[in-house]
This record gives structure tokens, C-alpha cells and sequence, in this order.
């Protein structure tokens, strides 16, 4: 698809050379960045602690908003303790270098980018056979021999990935998840992966705030020891915190993030039904995205009707591209109907 250049950041729609178009791409799934309350507590934010906090994480001030936040993120993910961080990217990176000093990682089909440590090798094949193999590798050597490392939620599929095998496993082993997808968004208050995967287990969570949230930061959550030894990692102590700003903003909203999370739900379950005549349509677990299977050309079909879908070639530029509609809080059933038209229209042709 061809690239689009815009001059404002797109709500539910989006100026594309001075026209207005209906925008069903990107991520902020519970609409926050758009949402005039939230816009308040940002700005009241930064009447109170400015544009940034001006020193480290380990410098001899410290904020205290910062504690706070990392105490309010680990109750929400069920873990002892959280470390934040000024990007997804950092946070993972941070997880994963920590993580590599714990075992050898095995890392599961389709992990994201900013879970890669160097160049992994990683497995393209079918999930259940790559969990099939993962246990019995882990269960023929000693405990704490290996990292488990996946996404909770691969987005570009539209799929929650299954952690129910972790059962099975009879050594001890770390599982390092990226939940960027699924935070915010899966389980009954919004605590993400966590919901689903078995008690027993070690873990050690990293999640962009940016996906659902709408703020530039992320986290890293686990057991206290894990996160201690974050909280030593250059990554963390010579890196910028998240403006604090944010932290305040995603602190004051945690009651908007609930009414949210439930008007988008409710949008997801009205385009799933609605769109249960269009076979190309896929959304098996109710998420945010909508994968369009087929026809091809479909992305600059609905441009000509002022629709931009997210299109675009992954995981390398010569890779097919991969379709999708990507429904949030802030869209509106209306809308909703105009793409839902559109789409059989195509279909049907």
C-alpha cells in the first residue's frame, strides 16, 4: 500500500491532503489519546512536574510518581514488583538481556523484534508442534537450564497465543512473555496474558503502555528478585524515564481505562457480528484486529472510499502484506456499518 503522509495524529478518522478519512489502523485500542479526559490529566501532568524529570533512575532525587506507577502496574499484572521504562523497545530489550543470564532462550515462532537478543534463530513452525518440542527439551535437562520467550498476543494475526502446555512442564524454567497486545485489553480488568497462563510458572512480563494505554512508556513485571536485577541493568538506571507527565495521566485514568476497555469490547463483539457474512474476515479470539484474508487489493479498494486499513509488508519488505482493520474505543457503530458496506461490497464483486 502506498504511504500516506497526514500532518495531524489520526483519532477515529484521519486528513489525508486536506479529505477526511475513516481510520481503522494503528494501535491506542481504548482510545485514551483522543479522549478529552485523559487529554486533561495529561495536561495537568505537566502543570505539575513539567516535560520531563531531569535525572536518572538512580540518581540521589528521585520521583516518587515513578513508585507509584511500577506499584500500580505490578498489582495489575499480579507480579511483586515492575520496572518502567520510556518504550516498549527498552523494556523488552531490558527483559531479555536479564533473561539470558538466567538459561538458554528458546524462543517460540513469531516473537517480536524487541525480544531478539543478537540474531536468534527463530521457529517457523506451528506453535502447538514448537510447544510439543519446547517441553520435551526442557524436561530431559536440569531446572533453570532455559528461557522461554514469546508475545502473549500476535497482532498481525489477530491470535492469543496458548500457554496451557506450560503444565506439562516437570523442570523449573523462566517464561518470558511480551504482553504489549494483550495489556490492557484481555481478561475481566484489563491485566493482559496474565489471566490465562498457569500459576506454577516463573515469569517475567514486558508490555509497551503505548497499544492500549496511549502512554509513551512501557514495563517490565515479574518476581521482586527479577526485578531488582532489571533495576541494575544500564538499560534502566542510564536511560531517560517515561515523561512523568504520562505516568501521571495513566495513574489519574485507571477508571476511564475500565469504561474504555468495555465500550471497546462492546465495538469488537458489534463488528464481529456484523461481519459474520464476509468469510475473509478473521477474528477468532475477539481482538482489537480484524485480519483480511482476501481479496488482494482490498486496502486500496477502500482508500478510493476514504478507508485506510493497516497495510503493510512484514516481517520484511519483500513478505506479502498483511491486511487489517484495527477496531477501538473511539470508533463509532456508524462507522462500523460504513466499513462492514463496504467490505461485502468488495467481497461480492
Amino acid at each position: 500500500m502506498q504511504t500516506l503522509r497526514t500532518d495531524i495524529t489520526p483519532g477515529n478518522t484521519v486528513d489525508i491532503n486536506g479529505k477526511e478519512h475513516l481510520f481503522f489502523s494503528g494501535f491506542s485500542y481504548l482510545g485514551l489519546h483522543t479522549h478529552p479526559l485523559f487529554k486533561e490529566a495529561l495536561k495537568a501532568g505537566i502543570d505539575r512536574y513539567g516535560t520531563i524529570f531531569i535525572s536518572s533512575r538512580i540518581a540521589n532525587v528521585q520521583l516518587s510518581l515513578y513508585d507509584e506507577l511500577e506499584h500500580a502496574l505490578a498489582t495489575a499484572l499480579h507480579q511483586q514488583a515492575a520496572a518502567t521504562f520510556s518504550s516498549g523497545y527498552m523494556a523488552s530489550q531490558a527483559a531479555v538481556q536479564y533473561a539470558a543470564t538466567q538459561g538458554t532462550l528458546l524462543y517460540a515462532p513469531s516473537a517480536h523484534p524487541a525480544l531478539w537478543l543478537g540474531k536468534p534463530v527463530i521457529p517457523d513452525i506451528p506453535w502447538h508442534d514448537w510447544a510439543t518440542q519446547t517441553i520435551a527439551l526442557i524436561n530431559s535437562h536440569a531446572d533453570d537450564t532455559f528461557v522461554v520467550v514469546a508475545d502473549g498476543v500476535n497482532p498481525l494475526t489477530s491470535t492469543i497465543n496458548d500457554f496451557s502446555w506450560l503444565t506439562q512442564l516437570k523442570r523449573k524454567a523462566l517464561i518470558l512473555i511480551d504482553d504489549s497486545h494483550g495489556i490492557g485489553i484481555l481478561g475481566p480488568t484489563g491485566n493482559g496474558i496474565t489471566h490465562t497462563l498457569p500459576p506454577q510458572q516463573d515469569y517475567l512480563l514486558a508490555a509497551s503502555l503505548a497499544k492500549a494505554y496511549s502512554v509513551q512508556g512501557s514495563v517490565v513485571a515479574g518476581r521482586g528478585a527479577h526485578i531488582a536485577a532489571i533495576k541494575k541493568l544500564p538499560l534502566f538506571t542510564a536511560g531517560t524515564p517515561l515523561m512523568p507527565a504520562n505516568a501521571y495521566a495513566f495513574l489519574q485514568s485507571l477508571s476511564l481505562h475500565d469504561t474504555q476497555r468495555a465500550l471497546l469490547h462492546k465495538q469488537i463483539a458489534y463488528f464481529k457480528i456484523i461481519t459474520a457474512d464476509i468469510p475473509n474476515v478473521h477474528n477468532p479470539f475477539l481482538l482489537p484486529m480484524f485480519v483480511l484474508q482476501q481479496p488482494a487489493g482490498i486496502e486500496t479498494q477502500l482508500l478510493e472510499h476514504d478507508i485506510i486499513i493497516s497495510s503493510f509488508r512484514y516481517p520484511s519488505p519483500d513478505s506479502p502484506p498483511i491486511n487489517r482493520i484495527v477496531v477501538s474505543a473511539h470508533h463509532t457503530s456508524h462507522q462500523l456499518d460504513i466499513l462492514h458496506k463496504l467490505l461485502k461490497n468488495n467481497t461480492a464483486q
